[in-house]
């Protein structure tokens, strides 16, 4: 395991911390459209497609035996709350990503999850190293109201693109909505320029 005291999904030093129109809590308020997937872990899945030049699945043993690393980070929710130094343990994006032969023309990501959640990330916002599948924080396995087993974590953009019960990735060669996108939310989701809603 290694760890990583970069944190470059926070400003540069002696910019503000805390994002425009965001208020710190020292909790992790759990915001959930709906109830929580029933998630066996025996037959969890995770699946590679889409601009791939081979789907792939892993089971939670192949996933949890890939290189796990852990991060500090600090989130913000587009409901307004944001929460300092989370430390996630998981997977980089990019070491899933390279187990597939993702084609040059793939530009974005849909994330799937159990439930039938899905938002889009461009892929350039998904390579540093605080993004990850975080299967811990803060030394707890991330419970099922938080998006256990698999959360996706990426801390530049607001909390609801860290994907819940994350299932799959899908490589795109263009932008997509996904779920709160599809009822306005912005296709991006900046939290220091306020990208709320489209």
């Amino acid at each position: 395991m290694t760890s990583d005291s970069g944190r470059s999904a926070r400003p540069p030093f002696g910019e503000p911390r805390l994002p425009p129109g965001q208020r710190l809590t020292e909790g992790w308020p759990v915001l959930t459209y709906g109830g929580n997937p029933r998630i066996d872990l025996a037959t969890w899945q995770f699946e590679i497609f889409g601009l791939v030049a081979q789907r792939m699945t892993l089971s939670w043993d192949e996933f949890m035996a890939l290189p796990q690393t852990t991060d500090v980070s600090d989130i913000h929710c587009v409901t307004t709350w944001s929460s300092y130094d989370n430390e996630w343990e998981g997977v980089r994006f990019r070491d899933v990503m390279a187990l597939a032969q993702v084609s040059a023309e793939a530009t974005h990501v849909m994330f799937h999850c159990y439930g039938g959640y899905t938002t889009n990330v461009p892929i350039s916002e998904l390579m540093g190293d605080e993004v990850l599948f975080a299967h811990t924080r803060n030394g707890e396995p991330i419970s099922a109201d938080h998006g256990g087993p698999l959360r996706g974590i990426v801390p530049k953009l607001y909390f609801w693109k860290s994907a819940k019960w994350v299932r799959g990735i899908e490589f795109m060669n263009e932008d997509r909505p996904g779920f709160w996108e599809m009822y306005g939310y912005h296709m991006h989701g900046d939290p220091w320029i306020e990208e709320r809603y489209g």
